[in-house]
């Protein structure tokens, strides 16, 4: 069975819901996880007012008995302190589009002067469930030594250069993001970033940024080539995009690779047999151009998947729109918001990208119980191995 989820619930409604379909009987659910996550959802410098009312815990529904998946779908809560969608008078009717949001164009399209049904569900609170789903999908790919990491590589103009270490490094790098208020893993970046935010909000104004997200760990022929629609890359662009702010999703060099010759940008293969017993089973590449995905399908090398969000929509200043009452010139209206939450869409680009390879392992090893594909992902990586001394009957 495949994994997928749906999640429902509006911003100021009684909470937001994810259901989580395919997770086999028997696996260890680590809520805890589910729990850190929604947290850093919330944090970051530069986020706004409603993160000082919730605060955000899991509450599993079902599916879930005695700490372990039962094989049914799993339900998951996370409540809504501030849930006042039924009070008109403090939700009232939004008639002044924003530019940058759904406001308008859910208007025209639901046929309303009143944008507030599609803002309430256009939110940006909504990645709470799709952070809840997952973090637990993690659950799957941490207890098969799957590795997920996310950042922020810039805000604004102040941005972090160079490559991020391997697996082997995460921990340091976890611990140095972890350790910053804008969830980058350096320092003096840091600073500046926080500097640039400050400036922003004293001009009323918001700010953008680059997130990055990187997935160890995953072995090669993950994913497909034989359906578009099943491609790992494709998938993760995909979801990626889902995300609201996102305005451009690249997988290892990205747009870089369009400037550059063939040469320079494919990463040349060789055999190591003393790496054979690793992830990558011994088929080593000096460079990670392609972001670990070649036609659809994982190579072994880190999963390398960047977003550009653009600057929050809601302005402190506003901006010109129109009266939808009257079809007047007004200026736009003022929702509570952040000035940036560059740092919040890190945390919903690693959960988002940790529950696409998770689908993938989930097409590749099926079975009902947590054993089955453990024991199934086990014999692959052994088959795998003893290439080419024992090929399948086709190789």
């Amino acid at each position: 069975m495949g994994l997928s989820y749906l999640t429902a619930g509006e911003s100021h409604g009684p909470g937001l819901i994810a259901v989580v379909s395919g997770l086999p009987a028997g696996l260890e659910v680590d809520v805890g996880l589910i729990n850190t996550e929604l947290a850093r959802r919330q944090g970051g410098y530069g986020r706004g007012g409603r993160q000082n009312i919730e605060t955000d815990v899991v509450e599993v529904l079902s599916g879930v008995r005695l700490g372990r998946t039962m094989g049914s779908p799993v339900a998951l809560r996370v409540a809504n302190k501030d849930s006042r969608l039924d009070d008109q008078s403090r939700t009232p009717p939004l008639r002044l589009p924003r530019p940058g949001h759904a406001d308008l164009a859910g208007a025209v399209k639901y046929l309303t002067t009143d944008c507030r049904d599609t803002l309430e569900r256009a939110s940006a609170r909504e990645t709470a469930a799709r952070v809840a789903a997952g973090a637990l999908s993690r659950s799957l790919l941490g207890a098969l030594g799957v590795e997920v990491f996310g950042f922020v590589r810039s805000i604004g103009v102040a941005g972090l250069e160079g490559p991020v270490g391997g697996p082997g490094a995460g921990p340091a790098w976890r611990a140095a993001r972890d350790a910053s208020e804008t969830y980058c893993p350096d320092p003096g970046v840091t600073q500046a970033q926080r500097e640039a935010i400050r400036q922003a909000k004293i001009d009323r104004t918001t700010l953008g940024g680059v997130i990055e997200c990187h997935g160890w760990g995953m072995p090669p022929g993950l994913g497909s080539c034989m359906d578009w629609r099943d491609k790992l890359d494709a998938r993760l662009a995909y979801a990626v995009m889902g995300i609201q702010a996102i305005k451009g999703v690249e997988i290892g060099l990205g747009f870089g690779a369009a400037a550059l010759q063939g040469h320079q940008v494919h990463d040349a293969v060789r055999f190591d047999a003393a790496a054979r017993a690793g992830r990558t089973l011994g088929f080593e590449r000096p460079t990670n151009s392609a972001g670990g995905t070649e036609g659809g399908m994982t190579t072994g090398q880190p999963v390398v998947v960047r977003a550009a969000m653009k600057p929050i929509a809601t302005l402190l200043r506003g901006m010109p729109s129109v009266d939808l009452s009257t079809l007047r010139d007004a200026a736009s209206a003022y929702e509570r918001s952040d000035v940036c939450a560059v740092p919040a869409a890190s945390v919903v680009l690693e959960n988002v990208v940790a529950f696409e390879l998770a689908r993938v392992v989930r097409d590749k090893f099926a079975g009902d119980s947590w054993g089955e594909v453990a024991d199934q992902f086990g014999r692959f990586l052994d088959a795998a191995r003893r290439l080419p001394l024992e090929p399948w009957a086709g190789g």
